[in-house]
């Protein structure tokens, strides 16, 4: 998949979810593996990835330059979902987060 590139503002966020997607896994390309995920700015306040499933929640902090890699699949079985990566993007509570993130798939294409 493309590089995608993400602008978020004041206020805003993405609830939890995952990269993870079922139909994919009939696709050439098969389902997501990896996601990588490029934090293009530093922020004051709010606008971390918060991963919830682990007794400590995880969250990462915005800074320009930090990269966060985490596997969508299973290492056992790698058609299915890891639901230890469902994870969401809290709210900016200062300043403006810009970020990017890739995918890879089983295979190229």
């Amino acid at each position: 998949e493309d590089l995608q590139l993400l602008n978020y503002s004041i206020g805003q966020f993405y609830n939890t979810h995952h990269d993870y997607v079922d139909h994919e896994k009939i696709s050439i390309a098969g389902p997501r593996i990896l996601t990588v995920f490029i934090y293009l700015s530093t922020i004051e306040e709010g606008g971390e990835t918060r991963f919830d499933y682990f007794d400590d929640e995880v969250m990462v902090k915005p800074k320009m330059g930090r990269v966060v890699l985490w596997p969508s699949v299973l290492n056992e079985d790698p058609f299915s979902i890891d639901h230890r990566t469902e994870h969401e993007a809290m709210p900016v509570i200062k300043g403006q987060k810009f970020a990017a993130n890739a995918w890879f798939h089983q295979r190229e294409i």
